[in-house]
């Protein structure tokens, strides 16, 4: 039988989720979400960033793997912009990638962002918007920057679901809605 979890009700992009609180330090819980499977949040999100970043003029759209792919893949039909994905572990095809060390609140240990060789070359001297579904310490943000900076392209604009703790740090970050921190 599955725990019963506490959840924090959210709206955003018209539509209402439950989303479960998780412990993820001693004293401190987020609420998590997590946009995987759920097409409908998925769709209605990427209308609603696409809307609010469509002032902003960049090439691409770049995100890490794993739960915000299918953001970046809807908001690349949306905008009609190519994406790529930065991957947390490294293999042979990938060939001579560039990387950078992130830590995630959610993983709670260092994870490496790999650029593929092939994307090396489809950012190189290009204007990215990195898009990510909740920023929460940004270290993951700051991963992706490092990669972009390392591949010689510029990071025109920042955009996510959500963002995550102190709403202050998160001002220049394009997003639908900010969590709170829960801590007991």
């Amino acid at each position: 039988m599955l725990p019963t979890r506490e959840t924090y009700t959210v709206e955003i992009a018209g539509l209402r989720r439950q989303l479960p609180l998780f412990e993820v330090a001693p004293g401190l819980r987020i609420a998590v979400l997590n946009i995987l499977g759920d097409t409908e949040l998925v769709q209605a999100c990427a209308r609603q960033l696409a809307d609010r970043l469509k002032g902003e003029t960049f090439d691409l759209i770049v995100t890490a793997e794993a739960k915000s792919i299918p953001l970046a893949h809807a908001l690349s039909v949306e905008m009609k912009k190519p994406y790529l994905v930065l991957r947390k572990a490294y293999k042979p095809y990938m060939g001579e990638t560039l990387h950078a060390e992130t830590l995630s609140i959610t993983t709670g240990k260092p994870q490496t962002l790999y650029l593929d060789e092939k994307d090396r070359q489809a950012v190189r001297g290009k204007r990215v918007a990195l898009v990510d579904d909740v920023i929460s310490t940004g270290s993951t943000l700051e991963g992706m920057r490092k990669v972009m900076d390392l591949a010689g392209a510029s990071v025109a604009a920042e955009a996510a679901v959500f963002t995550e703790g102190d709403p202050s740090d998160w001002k220049h970050i394009t997003a639908l809605g900010h969590l709170p921190l829960f801590k007991s």
